[in-house]
C-alpha cells in the first residue's frame, strides 16, 4: 500500500531482494542512480550498477567481457582517453569499500541490448527489479512534443526493458529537472506527462536528493570525484545536480564547457521523478517501431522517420508561474 509516510518508489521494491540500476541515456547517466543505489543497499537489497555506455568498449580485451555486449567494468579497466564514465564510478566506489563492478552496454539498438540486459540477468543470478534512472528528464517525452531532448540511448534502453515482462519490477527515476532545456524540452510538457501517467496509475511521485542526507553528501564526492578524473568532458547534468544539491541558485559556474549560457540552477534539479516503467512505455507514441534496430544510427533514423509523419506537434507552453 503507498502512503505518505514512504516515496511510492521505494515501496515498489520493498520486496526486492536483487535490483539492478541502470543508467538510459548514456555517458554519465549512471551517477543518478548512486543515491538511489546507497538507499537500497541500506535497506539490505543486494544492488548492481549498469550502463550504456559511450566510450570504447569493443576496445577492451576479452578477459572484460562476461558476455557478448556486456562489459564488466572495474577500477583499472584500460580505455583510449579519460572519458570512461564507467571506470571512473568504479574508482570512486572502490574508495568507499563498494564492490567496483559496473556493467557496460554498448551503444546499439533495441534487440542486441535487450539481449545484453538478459545476459547480464543470468550473469547475476536474477534480480527482481531493474530501474532505469535519467540524467534529466527526456525519457519521459512520448514523441508529439516540440522538443525531445536527445531521445536515441533513452528510448533504446526504454524499449529494451519494457520487453523484460520477466522482471517483476521495472521503473525508471529522472534527475536533474530542467537540464534538457539546453536539448529543446519544454519543461511544461514534461509536467503534462507526468499527469497523464498519474492518470493512468504510473506516476510514482517525487523526492528530493538532501545534501544534509548521507545519500547526497556521497553524490557530491562521487560528482566531484568525476569532475576530477573526467577534466576535458566534465558532466554539465551531475554538476548543475550537485550545485542545487548544494543549495546553489541560478546562474552558478562549475565548469567551463557551460561558457557562453546561462544555467538556471535551482531546487527541481535534485528531485527524483519516478514513474512506471511499463506504463511510460505504453504512453510512447513510436517505441514498437524500435522494435528491430540493432544499430544505435537505426534508432536514430526511426524517430526521425516517425516525427515526419506527425501532423502537427504539441508546442511549449510557458510555465505560468
Amino acid at each position: 500500500m503507498i502512503t505518505l509516510g514512504e516515496p511510492a518508489f521505494f515501496t515498489r521494491l520493498r520486496e526486492a531482494r536483487r535490483v539492478l540500476i541502470a543508467g538510459a541515456g548514456g555517458g554519465f547517466d549512471v551517477y543518478a542512480g548512486l543515491p538511489l543505489a546507497l538507499a537500497l543497499r541500506s535497506a539490505g537489497k543486494e544492488v548492481h550498477l549498469a550502463s550504456l555506455s559511450f566510450a570504447d568498449l569493443y576496445g577492451l580485451s576479452p578477459d572484460v567481457w562476461v558476455d557478448e555486449d556486456v562489459a564488466a567494468v572495474g577500477p583499472d579497466t584500460p580505455v583510449r582517453g579519460d572519458y570512461f564514465p564507467e571506470r571512473t564510478v568504479a574508482q570512486w566506489l572502490l574508495t568507499q569499500d563498494m564492490a567496483p563492478v559496473v556493467y557496460a552496454f554498448p551503444s546499439i539498438g533495441v534487440g542486441p541490448l535487450r539481449a545484453a540486459y538478459r545476459a547480464l540477468i543470468t550473469h547475476l543470478g536474477g534480480v527482481d527489479a531493474v530501474v532505469l534512472v535519467d540524467g534529466g528528464t527526456d525519457i519521459l517525452m512520448r514523441g508529439d512534443e516540440h522538443g525531445l531532448g536527445t531521445p536515441e540511448e533513452d528510448m533504446a534502453s526504454l524499449a529494451a526493458v519494457s520487453g523484460l515482462e520477466e522482471i517483476p519490477h521495472r521503473l525508471v527515476a529522472c534527475l536533474g529537472f530542467g537540464v534538457d532545456a539546453y536539448h529543446g524540452v519544454n519543461h511544461s510538457l514534461v509536467l503534462e506527462n507526468l499527469a497523464a501517467l498519474d492518470r493512468d496509475g504510473s506516476y510514482l511521485g517525487a523526492f528530493s536528493l538532501l545534501g544534509a542526507a548521507r545519500e547526497g553528501a556521497l553524490y557530491l564526492d562521487a560528482v566531484a570525484h568525476a569532475q576530477r578524473h573526467t577534466p576535458s568532458h566534465p558532466s554539465i547534468v551531475n554538476g548543475s545536480v550537485a550545485a542545487a544539491v548544494r543549495g546553489d541558485f541560478g546562474d552558478v559556474r562549475f565548469t567551463e564547457r557551460t561558457k557562453g549560457g546561462e544555467l538556471f540552477v535551482n531546487p527541481l534539479m535534485s528531485m527524483y521523478f519516478c514513474v512506471d516503467l511499463p506504463g511510460l512505455a505504453r504512453r510512447n507514441l513510436y517505441l514498437d517501431l524500435l522494435e528491430r534496430t540493432s544499430l544505435m544510427r537505426q534508432v536514430s533514423s526511426v524517430i526521425e522517420e516517425f516525427r515526419a509523419t506527425l501532423p502537427r506537434q504539441r508546442p511549449p507552453r510557458v510555465f505560468p508561474h
